[in-house]
């Protein structure tokens, strides 16, 4: 019950931050993108996040342990530090965009971004089902086993491709196209996290080695 109650206070507060992060640089409340990115947004974590602390509570625990502090490895440190300084700067950007009326993005494109923030963090949900050991931060633990079924059968870091598909949908699901920006730099950032991590796994956890001959793409099927 400590666990659930910590992840539903961590929930409330990251959507409360992501409020302030989109409505203060709009400059307005009236901002019907961003409510609807929010609701969306607090249905797909919310809702999970009950899921697993009533069945998986040790896998929702490894999720709460998260940020730059949490990481043992130098690089992921920075690279967290840097993920989430272009999260906010992708928030501000297409909250600027709608303010400014840089780009036109038509209705029917606000709910394709925001169907495919849901899909993202579905997959994301699903990866934790799948793998419970499936952490927020780098790590192998002594009891971890390889998974390679499942969504792990189709790309090594199936929770990054969500989190990828959640970060190309979420500028345009603001009313944004000048947001993608972020999301570009963004890229290369996620990349080095991957890149790194491996390096950790190929070393500490045991047949992944033979994984990545199975499994040969990383991120996206067929491209990398």
């Amino acid at each position: 019950m400590k666990t659930a109650g910590q992840a539903l206070a961590s929930t409330i507060f990251g959507i409360a931050f992501v409020g302030v992060a989109l409505f203060l640089p709009a400059g307005t409340v009236h901002y019907w993108q961003a409510w609807v990115f929010v609701a969306v947004l607090a249905l797909t974590t919310i809702v999970p996040s009950a899921v697993l602390a009533a069945r998986y509570p040790e896998a929702l625990a490894r999720r709460m342990k998260a940020g730059p502090a949490a990481e043992s490895r130098p690089a992921q440190r920075v690279i967290i530090s840097l993920t989430i300084g272009l999260v906010f700067v992708t928030f501000a950007l297409s909250a600027l965009d709608h303010r400014f009326g840089w780009s036109s993005v038509p209705t029917w494109l606000v709910i394709v971004g925001n169907v495919l923030v849901a899909a993202g963090l579905s997959i994301a949900q699903l990866v934790i089902v799948q793998n419970n050991y499936a952490a927020a931060t780098i790590r192998v633990e002594a009891d971890q086993p390889l998974v390679s079924t499942g969504l792990y059968g189709l790309v090594r870091h199936p929770m990054y491709f969500g989190s990828l598909i959640m970060m190309v949908g979420t500028p345009p699901a603001l009313d944004s196209l000048w947001g993608l920006l972020a999301v570009v730099a963004a890229v290369p950032v996620l990349a080095a996290r991957i890149l790194d991590e491996e390096k950790l796994l190929n070393a500490e956890l045991n047949g992944y080695r033979d994984y990545t001959q199975q499994v040969r793409y990383r991120l996206i099927p067929g491209v990398w």
